[in-house]
This record gives structure tokens, sequence and C-alpha cells, in this order.
């Protein structure tokens, strides 16, 4: 389950990240703020079962791919072959860390010394 509030946490990372540029009134700004907490709690939820390096390292480089993904594709941003190759890198340095990381970690987020 803990994976899957990575994921949760990166999708709603779209919608706040592209709030922080395209808000313009009041309510926009709003619902950044909203997709913000949301994002932030399932980090919180995500963490607890996880290694939040991990954590934290899938869901930054997963919502900074997808957003780079909807830059080039749906707000015209140029793409070049460079910026594909460096996209792939983020990608596979995702999936990595998750095939990497146990499942549920017993104990995750209490801290050790």
């Amino acid at each position: 389950m803990g994976w899957m509030y990575v994921f949760w946490a990166a999708f709603v990372e779209i919608f706040w990240v592209l709030g922080l540029k395209y808000s313009s009134n009041f309510w926009m700004w709003a619902g950044t703020v909203v997709a913000l907490i949301f994002s932030f709690y399932f980090i919180i939820k995500a963490c607890a079962v996880l290694p939040s390096g991990s954590v934290y390292a899938t869901f930054t480089g997963s919502g900074a791919a997808a957003i780079a993904i909807i830059d080039f594709t749906l707000l015209g941003e140029p793409f070049t072959p460079a910026n594909g190759l460096f996209l792939a890198l983020i990608i596979v340095g995702v999936v990595g860390v998750q095939l990497t990381t146990p499942a549920e970690s017993a104990g995750a987020g209490e801290g050790t010394p």
C-alpha cells in the first residue's frame, strides 16, 4: 500500500505544480493549496511503511518526469533527444528505487540512531 500512496502523491503533485504556474485567482490558488496538502498527506502515509529516502526519491522523480512529459506533450515546450534521454534516466532511477526497496519496512519512519 505504501507505493500506492507514493503514486497518489506524485499524481496530485502534477496539479499543484501546474497550479503554481497557472493560478490566477483565489479559487485556483485554493485548489493548488488543497492539492499540495493532499500530496504531502500521501507522502506522510507512505513514509509510515516505506523508507523516507526511497519515498522522497520516487515522489520527486516521478512527479518531475510527469510534469516534463506534460510540458512537452500538452503545453508546447520544445523537446530534444537529450530531454528524452534524461527523462528516461529519471524513470529508470525511479523504477530502480522501487525494485530495490522492501515493499513494507517494519519500523520505517521510527528512525534508529
